[in-house]
This record gives structure tokens, sequence and C-alpha cells, in this order.
């Protein structure tokens, strides 16, 4: 037996019969001569560390736009907290932490430069941007002109991370609930490393914990045993009650109106100057755009060309086509 066929022997032994297993994956739709060793899912995985998109993540917003320290979260930086917190909850349940990883490390790979508010502008442009669907382009299409070609359980997993959405899989519904406990936490460690909030509602303290690490462990705990041994992941109606309660006193306090967003204004204008620029002149995007164009059509290739743009690299360009450079005669 090949070292893959015997960890994909030690799955089906070993994890929960509701996890996904990788010798049983949907497949890819091209599919490939499999690797002597790793399983579909490690592949997967390997596939997106190794990606140029997520290597950009670490020049992405999460909250802050281009914070001074160096301790404030970035894209990247959110993602590892989003996989770390799933692959814990996924190693407890007994199921398949492979996947999950992958699932995680992918799920926000289309997302914008300066996170939301580069999404707000992309939606009312286009009228139907979400980053989820994008992250699934990403993956499926533009990442090296062809997609990564990845596996059924992996493309699902990243386009229904969303918390409207339902994944496929147990190991789509754990990234979904990594990711909202990951964002909600670092976003308000941030927050109070920034002065934007002094404190949390007392409340929430009381019933989740006094420290980031104390939340962070009570939802996962939370989880495990409210899913151990089902075939649904649940977090109890208490924990979930509390966890809404933060999130929304994020959105109210931090997300939405706060000192640190008011820079946002200015990225929506420069997104929204760039966009309508490269709609006029679509040859600006580089030598391959007449055959994207001709491929997605002239508005979706200005919003992935967008999209794939880091928050420096959007500001470069812009700087480097609107701002008037000194000019000398010696």
């Amino acid at each position: 037996m090949s070292f893959r066929e015997i960890s994909e022997q030690n799955e089906i032994k070993r994890l929960s019969p509701y996890a996904a297993k990788a010798a049983k994956s949907k497949g890819r739709e091209h599919p490939l001569t499999p690797c002597p060793l790793r399983t579909a899912f490690q592949r997967d995985r390997d596939r997106i560390i190794h990606c140029k998109s997520f290597r950009r993540l670490k020049h992405k917003t999460q909250v802050f736009l281009s914070p001074e320290g160096d301790h404030y979260r970035t894209r990247l930086t959110h993602t590892l907290e989003v996989s770390q917190i799933a692959r814990t909850i996924s190693r407890c349940l007994e199921i398949n932490e492979d996947l999950t990883e992958a699932i995680a490390l992918g799920h926000d790979l289309g997302h914008t430069p300066f996170g939301h508010a580069g999404e707000r502008v992309l939606q009312k442009l286009t009228g139907r941007f979400k980053h989820n669907e994008q992250s699934l382009r990403v993956v499926e299409l533009l990442e090296n002109g062809t997609g990564l070609n990845l596996t059924y359980e992996v493309r699902d997993g990243i386009l229904n991370h969303r918390k409207s959405n339902t994944p496929n899989t147990l190991e789509g519904m754990v990234v979904n609930f990594a990711d909202r406990i990951a964002y909600i936490n670092h976003d308000i460690d941030d927050a109070l490393r920034a002065g934007v909030i002094n404190s949390i509602p007392k409340e929430c303290e009381e019933g989740l914990g006094h420290t980031h690490g104390e939340r962070i462990n009570t939802m996962i705990t939370d989880i495990v045993f409210s899913s151990v041994g089902k075939p649904q992941i649940f977090m109890s109606d208490g924990v979930a009650d509390y966890t809404e309660k933060l999130r929304q006193y994020m959105f109210d306090h931090v997300y939405l109106g706060s000192v640190a967003k008011t820079e946002e204004i200015k990225a929506e204008k420069m997104l929204e100057m760039l966009f309508e620029l490269f709609m006029k002149k679509p040859g600006m995007m580089g030598e391959d755009a007449a055959r994207r164009v001709e491929a997605y059509g002239l508005q979706t290739t200005v919003a992935d060309y967008i999209a794939g743009m880091t928050d420096r690299y959007a500001v470069a360009l812009f700087r480097e086509i609107y701002i008037p450079k000194g000019w000398y005669k010696y």
C-alpha cells in the first residue's frame, strides 16, 4: 500500500462515521493521478498554501486599514486563526482535520483589498459581488489562469463559510463557526489595543470569559460538547446568544462608524475610481486583459482584477495613475 492509501484506511477506521473521508471524496472537476504520499484533502491544503492568492492575504485588511502597529491582524493572520480553531474542533470531534484545514486556509482567498469596505464597493458597482463566491471563483478559475482544481468538498466549504450558508460536510460547518469565533475575538483584541473600545459588555464577560483566551476556549469547548457524536455542528443556545451579542456590539461600536473606520471612505472612493478607469480602459489591466474580457465579460474582469489586489498595490497603482509627480529640469 502507498502512504496515501494507508492514510485513507486510517481515516476510515479512526474518524467519526459522520466525517468526510478522502477515499470517498466526490472528486475534482479534472481528475488527477493520485499522489503516492498525500490524500486528496492534504493535496488541496498544499495547493492553497502554495498559491499566490494565499500569499497576498498578508497585505489585505482584516478590520483596520493600514494600521501602524505590528500586532494588528491581517487577512492572512485571520485565516491562520480560523484554521487553528477549526482544527482543534475537528480533532476533538474525530472528523477530517485535513479537509477542515484546507477549507479554512482557502475560505478568504477572494477577499478584496480594504476588507469589507472593498467588498461593499464591488457589490455596489456590480450588483452581485460576495467574497465567498469570489473565493470559489479564485480556486476554480482565476488562480494560475486555470484554478487549483480542488475537490468538491473543499470548494463546497469555501463557498458556504458564511453564517447564512450551510455546507454539505461537518468539516465545512466547523469552519463556518471557526470563522465567526476568530473574527469576533481577534477584532475585539485589536479594537481594545487601538483604544476604539475600552471593554465589552459585562454580561458577555460573565458568560464567555474575561480574557481573549477564555472566550475562545469557552466557544470551542461548547461546540465540541454540543456536537460530539452528532451529524451536525452546534453551539448551545446560551453561548450562541452571548456570541451574537458580542458580534452585534462590534458592529455597533467598531465595524460601523468608529474612528478607526473613517479612512474606509477614502479607500472606497479610490476603488470606485480605479473600477471606472478600467471599465473605460481595460488594456490597463495587463497583456492578458483582452482574453479575460472575452471569457468573462468586462465588468467581471474588472471586479476580478480589483478583488485580487492587496491594499498596498491598490494605493500604489492609484498614486501612479492619479497623483502628479514632481517635474524638474536642470
